[in-house]
């Protein structure tokens, strides 16, 4: 056994060709740890209210809606950042939707929303690639903070009762499909039928 041990030693620490394999181990385990901190540090930043208002396409137009609904301003003090109903809490979610995200960097670029003007002639179909995102992960933003179980449904209004305690029994509804223009304005829905 003591044999076999110095025999794999040696092996981790003698030269190759210009380095031995322990050190180049050890490196790329400093390495990763070090790309890994980075990475997440990164994710981190760009989860930021004041990352996602950086660019003046948010900061002029959605995030002054925001502004004036219950989402950022309520009785409770509790507000609603872009991320916390924009990016999966999740790490696996989370990484899928900033690689989604990478290609809204390329719109930025380009400038495809980069005046009010632009920014209104594309509202709907932003609103609606939002809405269908939200659907086909059955609102899982929304779900982070609001939940069936924890919600008093005497104390909401009898539609919104409901429509919650259908939703809990297992229809296949979800936020969205209710709650579109919660938090930003709706784009020009003409033609469009209302559920």
């Amino acid at each position: 056994m003591k044999q076999w041990l110095c025999y794999y030693w040696r092996l981790l620490w003698r030269p190759a060709a210009t380095i031995s394999l322990g050190v180049l181990v050890l490196g790329g385990f400093i390495a990763g740890i070090i790309f890994w901190g980075g990475f997440n540090t990164a994710m981190e930043a760009t989860n930021t209210e004041q990352f996602c208002v950086s660019c003046h396409e948010m900061r002029d137009n959605v995030f002054e809606e925001l502004k004036g609904t219950v989402h950022y301003s309520n009785s409770s003090g509790v507000r609603a950042t872009c991320s916390d109903c924009h990016v999966p809490h999740e790490w696996t979610d989370k990484v899928a939707r900033k690689m989604e995200a990478s290609k809204e960097v390329w719109g930025w670029l380009f400038g495809t929303i980069n005046t009010p003007e632009k920014f209104e002639a594309k509202r709907r179909e932003l609103a609606e690639r939002e809405w269908a995102r939200l659907e086909a992960n059955d609102s899982l933003e929304c779900r982070n903070c609001h939940e069936f179980d924890s919600m008093d449904f005497t104390r909401q209004s009898p539609r919104a009762a409901e429509a919650h305690s259908t939703a809990l029994a297992g229809d296949e509804a979800t936020c969205i499909d209710c709650h579109k223009g919660i938090a930003h304005e709706l784009p020009d829905m003409s033609g469009v039928h209302n559920r």
